[in-house]
């Protein structure tokens, strides 16, 4: 009989794992200690709707968590909701000629349906305009500001004369001083990725009014961050190394780099009022009212809020994307020790950023796969886009998202694996016992293995879910699909059956055990999935102390009817997903090609320009010049004569193309000898920002030799 050692990291990734062992012993012992979890998941902006990289960086894991916890039985809420003030918000609004409350209810609307379509399983999805939060927030800042625990500051920031506003940082834009690019805006560089001041760009002009802004004396309140720099050292540095390496090293950066203070108020309309007695105009700061949603949220969930933000029995976990790590792990805490009546979270688990064909995922540009749209191309495929964005999720460091990929992944483990494993034990029991479970018999060694493999799978996933490590949890779950596949290719039932029918009963009922257990170890990855292997086998969910067992179905048991759990994708699916992001590719370099406009030349004379002998003519032949890249050599009709121009456009044009096309051509352009070629002229083009050139023709056709002035 062979040795099957358990079934864990450790075995399944060799003696390097080791210290992962430890440290995941340590976490687990710790997990003992609580009686509850709270989850929350970043609060998605409500100015556009949520794509693949919110769904990679945050609320995939944070789901794959949440359902795991509640499969273990645990007191276990999630929280989640719409954060739906600030300066964005405003622009959006001002730009659609519409209200900012029409802005976040048209987007909170479709958040939360795509979220539900998707089979998010938040507790709640709330919003910070409800009432709730209004009075939450305000409580919050009102106890800060009554202890003393804000820095009062007057300090100079950019106003609008014309538009009589000071200017949020969004609304300034200018020159980005690390790149040079334009349009950088007042906190950030979309270009460079640099986070900046408004004081830091060069030529700053307000989007409001176009004009330049001008310097004025406002007052605001701000969290001395720098107070708790001790406190946060102890915290993290000492207290939480458990924490992901990406987590961590951007914390002790910042700590490093040293804090300073934060303003908790701006001049806005929009947003929760300062609850300050005569300030008028001003509004609390979104960084400082959005992460407070998680508590108004959890109160709008259960009158019990308390036992889940105040009692030290509950284990708080932030699931968030890298921009956000900053803000969870230094001015939240920093907010909550402030208070002093809340519990800071035992977790931050941030992942990393998800790319789009190569290409970073930008909302503006619409550079993106948004949740909704692939819910409407894609329908009943949602587990499909939760297995490729779990398979693929940036958990150290930023990953990509291609087509290509998704297809791949669906049709050659999803269809191939999962599917087919699946599809064989059900299809079989129907055909052989009329869909009744057959008894498992007599054991044969290479039985006793497989059981003994199964057996093992739930300490390893447990592991990896405990510690965020959803990447290989998810491989640890298709791991028990795999195991199916070869336990039926290595037996053979549907050889067997003819000479020993007996086998097979017990190897069907060994089959359908095994995906008996899929429905447990998939659950968190792919609910939809998982609810239609259980209506296949019909049977009842199954709780997570069941994974591992093989005696999870009695036998005699009648099955539902089988049917595919998923479908090939064909290429021309993929084809118009890849045409769609050409098509918005080409739309962005057209936008920038208009807004990009060269600086004037210096200035010439009208002799000089009088000089120049531009006349219409006719492309007669055209080819390529042996040995360049770049040279065509056309024979062009100018009306005065028959002549041969040797012109850069070969990479844009094809030979075939030009032959026939009128031209404006510089005619008295001094002769220059190209590659062996005289060129007579010069053929006119424009050129955009993006290096695309154009044809300059008559509108009209008209005679050769016409000239141009």
């Amino acid at each position: 009989m062979k040795l099957i050692l358990p079934y864990n990291a450790l075995t399944r990734r060799g003696a390097k794992s080791k210290q992962k062992l430890k440290t995941n012993n340590y976490i687990n012992m710790a997990e003992k200690n609580f009686k509850r979890v709270l989850i929350t998941s970043a609060l998605p902006y409500a100015n556009g709707p949520v794509h693949i990289g919110h769904l990679a960086g945050v609320y995939v894991p944070s789901d794959i968590y949440a359902r795991y916890q509640r499969l273990r039985g645990r007191d276990v809420i999630s929280v989640c909701g719409s954060d739906e003030h600030g300066v964005p918000i405003t622009i959006k609004a001002r730009k659609e000629g519409i209200t900012p409350q029409d802005v976040v209810d048209r987007y909170h609307a479709i958040i939360k349906d795509a979220f539900q379509r998707l089979g998010m399983s938040f507790d709640i999805y709330s919003r910070t305009s409800s009432p709730t939060h209004r009075t939450t927030a305000s409580d919050f800042f009102r106890k800060l500001y009554d202890e003393g625990k804000f820095i009062e500051q007057t300090s100079e920031q950019y106003y609008d004369e014309e538009a009589k506003t000071f200017l949020a940082d969004r609304y300034i834009v200018g020159t980005c001083p690390r790149c040079q690019s334009e349009g950088a805006y007042g906190d950030q560089c979309e270009k460079c990725g640099s986070t900046l001041s408004p004081d830091e760009l060069i030529n700053p002009t307000s989007k409001l009014s176009g004009s330049t802004p001008v310097k004025k004396p406002t007052k605001h309140w701000y969290l001395p961050l720098d107070q708790y720099d001790a406190f946060l050292r102890e915290w993290i540095l000492e207290g939480h190394k458990e924490w992901k390496s990406n987590v961590y090293g951007q914390c002790k950066s910042w700590l490093d780099t040293g804090l300073q203070p934060r303003a908790v108020s701006r001049d806005l309309d929009w947003g929760i009022p300062v609850p300050v007695e005569g300030e008028e105009g001003k509004v609390l700061y979104v960084w400082f009212d959005a992460p407070i949603g998680y508590i108004s949220a959890t109160k709008d969930l259960t009158p019990d809020w308390e036992k889940y933000w105040k009692d030290d029995q509950t284990k708080m976990v932030h699931f968030i994307g890298k921009d956000n790590i900053v803000f969870h792990c230094i001015v939240f805490p920093s907010m909550l020790k402030a208070h002093g009546d809340y519990i800071l979270p035992e977790n931050v688990p941030a992942n990393e950023f998800l790319n789009l064909e190569g290409d970073k995922i930008s909302t503006s540009k619409n550079w993106a796969v948004w949740l909704h749209e692939y819910l409407d191309d894609f329908p009943g495929k949602e587990d499909v886009l939760r297995y490729v964005l779990c398979a693929n999720a940036p958990e150290t460091k930023d990953n990509d998202f291609t087509w290509k990929d998704f297809q791949a992944r669906n049709n050659n483990e999803l269809v191939a694996i999962l599917g087919n494993f699946v599809n064989r034990a059900l299809v079989l029991t129907k055909k052989y016992y009329g869909g009744a479970v057959p008894e498992c018999g007599e054991l044969t060694d290479y039985d006793r293995d497989t059981i003994a493999e199964m057996a093992g799978i739930k300490a390893s996933l447990e592991s990896n879910i405990e510690n965020y490590r959803f990447r290989e949890a998810l491989k640890d779950a298709m791991s028990v699909a795999r195991i199916g596949n070869k336990y039926l290719a290595d037996t053979e039932p549907w050889k067997v059956v003819k000479s020993d029918p007996e086998r097979v009963k017990t190897i069907l009922n060994i089959a359908l055990q095994i995906t008996a257990n899929i429905t447990i170890a998939i659950e968190p990855f792919m609910p939809f999935s998982a609810e239609k292997i259980l209506k296949m086998l019909a049977i009842e969910k199954l709780g997570w102390d069941n994974l591992g067992s093989m005696s999870l179905i009695a036998a005699g048991h009648q099955i539902g009817e089988p049917s595919l759990l998923f479908e090939k994708i064909e290429d021309d699916v993929i084809e118009k997903q890849l045409k769609r992001l050409e098509e918005i590719k080409k739309a962005n370099a057209a936008a920038a090609a208009a807004e990009h406009v060269t600086e004037q030349k210096e200035e010439c004379s009208f002799d000089d320009f009088q000089k120049m002998d531009i006349r219409v003519s006719t492309i007669l032949e055209a080819e390529k010049i042996a040995k360049t890249k770049k040279l065509l050599k056309l024979t062009v009709d100018t009306g005065i004569d028959k002549r041969t121009i040797v012109s850069g456009i070969a990479e844009h044009f094809k030979p075939e193309e030009l032959v026939g096309k009128q031209v404006l051509v510089l005619v008295n352009l001094a002769p220059r000898e190209m590659k062996g070629v005289t060129s007579q002229g010069m053929i006119l083009m424009a050129e955009d920002a993006s290096g695309k050139l154009e044809l300059l023709s008559p509108e009209n056709k008209t005679n050769n030799g016409a000239i141009v002035g």
